[in-house]
C-alpha cells in the first residue's frame, strides 16, 4: 500500500471509518505491547515456554504411529494459551468469580502429572517409533517445566497468605 493511496483514502473516506480504523490500529498496537511486556515477565516466559513445548510434543505425537497421546499436548497447550491471554490482558483482576491463582496451580500440577506419566509410557514402550520417543523426551521436559510452574505458583500463594498468630492467653 503506497503512501499516496493512504493519503487519498484518509482525505476521501468518511470520518467515522477513519476513526474506526485508527482505533483498531491502536488496539492492535496496545495488544502487541502487552504481549511483548508480558512475555518478559517470569510467568509470561513460563507460559510461553509451556505453549511452545506443548506444540512441539503435539507435532511429535502426531507423527508417531500412536497419535492418541497428542490429546494431552492439545489440552495442555489450549489451557496454557487461555491462562496466557487472561494474565496478559489482566482479565484476572476484573473477573473475580474465579480464583485464578489456584486454578493455575491446579492446571500446572495436572499438566506436570499427565506429561510425566504419558512421557514415561511413550519412552519405555516406544521401541521402533522415533517420533513417539522424541515426544516422550520432550514430554519429560514439559513435565519438569510444568512442575516448576507449579512450584512458582505455590510460592506466590504461600507469600500472599497472611499468617496471624492466634492469642495464647485467655485475656481479651
Amino acid at each position: 500500500m503506497s503512501n499516496r493511496y493512504v493519503f487519498n483514502w484518509i482525505l476521501n473516506a468518511p470520518t467515522d471509518e477513519v476513526l474506526r480504523s485508527v482505533r483498531e490500529a491502536s488496539v492492535a498496537a496496545g495488544c502487541l505491547e502487552k504481549l511483548k511486556g508480558y512475555v518478559k515477565t517470569r510467568k509470561g516466559t513460563i507460559l510461553a515456554a509451556e505453549i511452545l513445548i506443548s506444540f512441539i510434543i503435539l507435532i511429535c505425537y502426531a507423527a508417531s504411529l500412536y497419535g492418541g497421546y497428542s490429546a494431552v499436548a492439545i489440552c495442555e497447550m489450549v489451557f496454557a494459551i487461555i491462562f496466557f491471554v487472561i494474565f496478559m490482558m489482566e482479565m484476572d483482576k476484573s473477573i473475580q468469580v474465579v480464583n485464578w491463582v489456584w486454578s493455575d496451580l491446579i492446571r500446572a500440577a495436572i499438566g506436570a502429572a499427565l506429561y510425566l506419566i504419558t512421557s514415561l509410557i511413550c519412552v519405555i514402550g516406544g521401541a521402533g517409533d522415533g517420533a513417539r520417543i522424541a515426544g516422550g523426551v520432550f514430554g519429560l521436559l514439559a513435565g519438569i517445566l510444568f512442575a516448576y510452574d507449579t512450584y512458582t505458583i505455590f510460592l506466590v500463594i504461600k507469600s500472599s497468605r497472611q499468617h496471624t498468630a492466634a492469642p495464647t492467653d485467655d485475656r481479651v
